[in-house]
C-alpha cells in the first residue's frame, strides 16, 4: 500500500487536509484536551473549596453533596469556570459572563491561560465560596417558562417538518424544553443549530431530556 510520501501531491494536500479536521475535539471531551495546565489549575481551585469533583457531560464537575456547584468547560478560545447558579452571585468584579444569550442560570468565568487564572486565584475561590453558600442556602434561580424564551427559527420549521415533534416537544417538562432551546440557540451557525434539531429530534420524540438515559 502506497506510503503518504508516495502519494500524487493533490491526493497528499487531500489527505493532511482530512487530518488536520480530525484533530479537532468534540465539545463533550475533557477540557485537558486543549487546556491540560488551565484545566488543573481551576480542578486544583475547586478541590481545595471542599467539592467533590465527578465526570459529567465529559468534563469535569465539582459537588456539593449531590448540588453540582461549578463545571469545567471549554470554548472555541478560552476555558471556563461555569457556575450553574451564578445568576444569584453578587459578581461585585463583573467577571462572569452568560454563556448563551438566552442563558438564564449559568454565567462563566472565562481564561485564555494558566498566567490568567494564577493571577486570580484568590478571586476565583471567592466566587466559588459564594457558590457553595448560596446552595447551602438553597437559593434558586427564577426560571422564565421555556414559553418566555425564543424559539429559534430553526426549531419551528422542524416542528412542521417532522411529524409529532412539536407535540412531543411540548409535553416536556418546562425544564426539559429549556434545555433543549438553550443547546439549540447556542450554535451560531443556522447549519449547526439544524444538526442540533435533527440529533436531539428522536430523544424528544422519545419525551427524554438533554441528558436523560434511553
Amino acid at each position: 500500500m502506497p506510503t503518504e510520501d508516495r502519494l500524487p501531491k493533490k491526493t497528499a494536500v487531500k489527505t493532511a487536509k482530512k487530518a488536520a479536521k480530525r484533530v479537532r475535539h468534540s465539545p463533550m471531551e475533557h477540557p485537558r484536551h486543549q487546556y491540560p495546565r488551565e484545566t488543573e489549575a481551576l480542578q486544583e481551585i475547586a478541590r481545595s473549596c471542599g467539592l467533590t469533583e465527578k465526570i459529567k457531560w465529559g468534563k469535569p464537575c465539582y459537588m456539593l453533596g449531590d448540588r453540582n456547584i461549578v463545571l469545567i468547560q471549554r470554548f472555541n478560545d478560552a476555558i471556563a469556570l461555569m457556575f450553574f447558579k451564578g445568576a444569584l452571585l453578587k459578581d461585585a468584579r463583573k467577571l462572569l459572563e452568560k454563556p448563551g444569550e438566552n442563558t438564564q442560570a449559568a454565567r462563566v468565568l472565562r481564561f485564555t491561560d494558566i498566567g490568567e487564572i494564577d493571577s486570580k486565584k484568590a478571586v476565583v475561590k471567592a466566587y466559588v465560596a459564594e457558590a457553595i453558600e448560596v446552595e447551602k442556602a438553597g437559593l434558586k434561580v427564577k426560571l422564565k417558562e421555556s414559553s418566555q424564551v425564543t424559539l429559534p427559527e430553526e426549531l419551528e420549521r422542524k416542528f412542521v417538518e417532522i411529524k409529532g415533534l412539536k407535540e412531543a416537544f411540548y409535553a416536556l417538562t418546562p425544564g426539559r424544553r429549556r434545555a433543549y432551546v438553550l443547546q439549540i440557540s447556542a450554535a451560531k451557525q443556522p447549519k449547526t443549530r439544524e444538526a442540533r434539531i435533527e440529533k436531539y429530534a428522536p430523544r424528544i420524540l422519545q419525551g427524554l431530556g438533554l441528558i436523560d438515559r434511553g
